[in-house]
């Protein structure tokens, strides 16, 4: 029998669009941030996506959104959505596009490319004020390629680069503070455990204009060791021990939305994972055990 042919995803059904994603991991934190962030953010968006984990979404022509998908190289995701946003600009000035019709330009992408190879064209776009919105997920490492460090793989970690002895020597790069640094016009962090704040926090972003972060911890069944049925419950202990602050920038101040009080201690988190399980077999480390608490609570006396 043969196939009926389609003019565009909106004509698809809607097992055809889910069907675009079944790429994805089951229990992929990012994922779920997406859908989250895409429940705000409404079809009218384009994502400009660099190459990671959610390229897998995007099986050409199609993709799971209503609205619109351009790919781009790891470094180049920012520069994309420049050529975006000058292009619906260009279309509103010649009177071609109605404002209702004006789309919100999002760069999506993982960690390597937000903490690392595109941190670059990202800086530069903030420099121009680049009216974007940049989603980063947080999966801490090079997960679509087998979970490699990168600049935001936590101390301690065993990676597919870093199994040897107590893992990851290097700490997390901040990378919160370096956008705070350039003074956007908004930035937050979020997780898709926590669905109100993560909402709250997208809709305050898409009614701002200029660069604006929205930074999210996306825990990873494949990398980090653990099963797909607790995505969930490791994101609130990640917030619940203080491993991931949740906070936002707004009109030049850095305010916490979610304080953990009383803050568990960070191995309740560590040992949901088995990235982190040389740390407590065949014998506790205790001192890069100690040196994990320690980071923490440096960071919350520092803001408390």
């Amino acid at each position: 029998m043969k196939e009926p042919m389609y003019k565009s995803a909106r004509d698809l059904p809607s097992a055809h669009l889910l069907g675009a994603g079944t790429a994805m991991c089951a229990g992929c934190g990012g994922l779920e941030v997406v859908r989250e962030a895409y429940d705000v953010l409404g079809e009218n968006t384009v994502f400009v996506n660099a190459a990671g984990c959610m390229t897998l979404m995007s099986v050409y022509p199609f993709t799971p959104f209503r609205g619109s998908w351009l790919y781009t190289a790891m470094a180049s995701a920012p520069a994309g959505a420049q050529g975006v946003r000058d292009a619906l600009d260009i279309r509103r000035a010649k009177g071609e596009l109605e404002a209702g019709d004006d789309l919100e330009v999002v760069v999506l992408t993982g960690d390597g490319a937000g903490y690392g190879m595109g941190l670059s064209a990202t800086s530069a776009a903030i420099d121009r004020g680049l009216d974007f919105l940049y989603l980063c997920y947080d999966n801490e490492g090079y997960g679509n390629t087998g979970q490699q460090t990168s600049p935001a793989t936590p101390h301690g970690a065993r990676t597919a680069t870093d199994g040897a002895l107590a893992g990851v020597a290097g700490e997390k790069k901040d990378l919160f503070g370096i956008w705070v640094a350039n003074r956007p016009t908004y930035a937050a962090t979020v997780v898709g455990s926590e669905p109100l704040d993560l909402a709250r926090k997208v809709a305050r972003a898409k009614s701002r204009s200029g660069p604006r972060l929205i930074l999210a911890l996306a825990p990873c069944p494949t990398g980090w060791g653990f099963e797909p049925s607790e995505t969930v419950a490791i994101g609130h202990l990640a917030v619940r021990t203080g491993i991931w602050p949740l906070k936002e920038y707004v009109d030049g101040r850095v305010e916490h939305t979610r304080r953990p009080h009383p803050r568990l201690p960070v191995t309740d988190y560590l040992k949901t994972q088995a990235r982190f399980a040389h740390l407590f077999e065949p014998e506790p480390n205790e001192q890069v055990l100690a040196e994990i608490q320690a980071s923490v609570d440096a960071y919350w006396d520092a803001v408390e």
